[in-house]
């Protein structure tokens, strides 16, 4: 009985274990993914409805203290960061690409934003 049970369990999770999976956008010219980039992101979905572009915090080696801005302004480089937003539609949710160093680095769906 109990080697059935381990049987049982061993497959359910064969069955119904998914690793994640990363978010795609998907085109008129195809998906795009994370690690595409700029380039290929724009000729897949087109222009965004909006850009923006800003420097991500520089953090301290081994920790999660940002660099104060004074000293990352003067001695750490920032971190380009640009967020394009595609509106896909009624009943479709937002679509917001995250850019780091020139390529997807994540896709997020919402109502709004973030």
């Amino acid at each position: 009985m109990k080697h059935a049970l381990i049987t049982i369990g061993m497959a359910w999770l064969v069955l119904f274990y998914s690793p994640a999976q990363a978010e795609s956008l998907r085109c008129t010219q195809g998906s795009a993914y994370e690690g595409d980039s700029r380039v290929s992101v724009l000729y897949k979905c087109g222009q965004p409805a909006l850009k923006d572009t800003f420097c991500d915090p520089v953090y301290f080696p081994g920790t999660l203290h940002p660099v104060p801005s004074p000293f990352a302004q003067s001695v750490v480089p920032c971190l380009p960061v640009e967020l394009w937003v595609y509106d896909r539609g009624q009943g479709n949710l937002i679509a917001t690409v995250r850019f780091r160093g020139g390529v997807v680095q994540s896709i997020s769906y919402g109502r709004q934003p973030q």
